[in-house]
């Protein structure tokens, strides 16, 4: 049997900080607990704009297409806001995306414990929140035709178009309610079905795929009225599913939630390869952060997470992945911290390089 295989593209900034943390973690899987992985590296975003004039090498796309799941640091950096918007580190990424077919992107907001303070919120409002956003990731107003900025008369008007078919809903829906079916079976479903007709078609199309899932407590609401439940009472939820603005919106409100946009991690799933497996990108929510770079500051702890949502939705280890996830939570208990999760009352942060690991010392005590 042939090991699964893990394409690493660290990317920019604090990219290559935080993957080396990771590394460490893949490596303990394999020497500690018999999962070895085939790895392999190479670049995407500024840094491949600086090695090949293109911020991801054709050589590079179709690698990521082979492998059974694609592992991505940040990208992007002051260095590079000049640059024609077709080659900007950030193409890279969505050609990755729309080039596998990646229409789920999945963004969990998780309150640790020993971080409950963090978060604007008032702890018991927070403490335990564990939900998942679902949003579709490669349709609707980002993609849609027509779009641009023209001239009407003597003025602009700028156009984007909020454009599904049924099948680009039902897919991300089915997505969802699997999703569902594995952690709390309860789904909210959210768009603006009162004012466009891509909402009505949105909640028609997730209300039929909810019928093959009986099990399931299928709900509806508005996507403001669920920015607004959001942030009055977390905890109602489980999984939400959404479309790709309002997703946008919400799995970022969500993720401040936690106190910290630094500790979560996402994966953006597509359809079952030849494997059997979805087609897989994995990635921090966080940016390339440039001003910290190189400088032992950054926390790797979103991207230690997002390889966990690997082994659980790319590599059916999810027991392995709650060893990684419970493994996080112990070092935090423990008061360590990084430097973007130090409190008004001060202290000492600890390194990036400490910090990963602390990680793989609370691994081996998990044995």
């Amino acid at each position: 049997m042939t090991n699964p295989s893990l394409l690493i593209l660290p990317g920019d900034g604090i990219g290559p900080e935080v993957m080396t943390e990771v590394r460490k973690i893949i490596d303990w899987f394999g020497t500690k607990r018999g999962l070895a992985f085939d790895v392999s590296e190479d670049l995407v975003g500024g840094c491949a704009y600086d090695a090949h004039g293109t911020p991801l090498h054709d050589d590079t796309m179709a690698r990521a297409l082979e492998v059974d799941a694609v592992l991505l640091g940040a990208v992007g950096g002051p260095k590079y806001d000049d640059l024609d918007f077709s080659v900007k580190p950030e193409r890279g990424l969505l050609r990755l995306r729309k080039e596998m077919d990646l229409f789920s992107n999945l963004r969990p907001a998780q309150c640790f414990d020993a971080l409950a303070d963090f978060s604007s919120l008032k702890k018991d409002v927070v403490a335990g929140l564990d939900i998942m956003i679902v949003r579709e990731l490669t349709s609707g107003v980002y993609f849609g035709e027509p779009r641009g900025i023209f001239k009407e008369g003597n003025e602009r008007v700028g156009i984007n178009t909020q454009r599904y078919t049924e099948s680009e809903i039902a897919r991300v829906a089915r997505s969802a309610f699997e999703l569902a079916m594995r952690r709390g079976k309860k789904l909210c479903s959210m768009e603006k079905a009162n004012v466009m007709e891509s909402g009505i078609l949105w909640r028609e199309v997730v209300t039929e795929v909810g019928r093959d899932y009986p099990e399931v407590e299928l709900s509806h609401m508005y996507a403001d009225a669920g920015a607004m439940q959001l942030t009055r009472w977390p905890k109602q939820f489980d999984v939400i599913v959404t479309d790709n603005l309002f997703g946008d919106l919400l799995s970022d409100l969500a993720a401040m939630l936690t106190g910290s946009l630094g500790m979560l991690p996402s994966a953006s799933l597509g359809a079952p390869g030849a494997n059997g497996r979805p087609k897989a990108l994995y990635e921090p929510v966080h940016g390339s952060a440039p001003d910290i770079a190189g400088q032992g500051k950054a926390n790797p702890i979103a991207c230690i997470l997002s390889f966990a949502m690997a082994l659980r939705y790319s590599f059916d280890q999810g027991d392995e992945a709650a060893r990684v996830e419970a493994a996080v939570e112990r070092v935090l208990a423990d008061g360590l911290r990084t430097a973007d999760l130090m409190g008004p009352e001060g202290g000492s942060p600890v390194s990036t390089t400490q910090m990963g690991d602390a990680i793989v010392a609370a691994l081996d005590a998990s044995l």
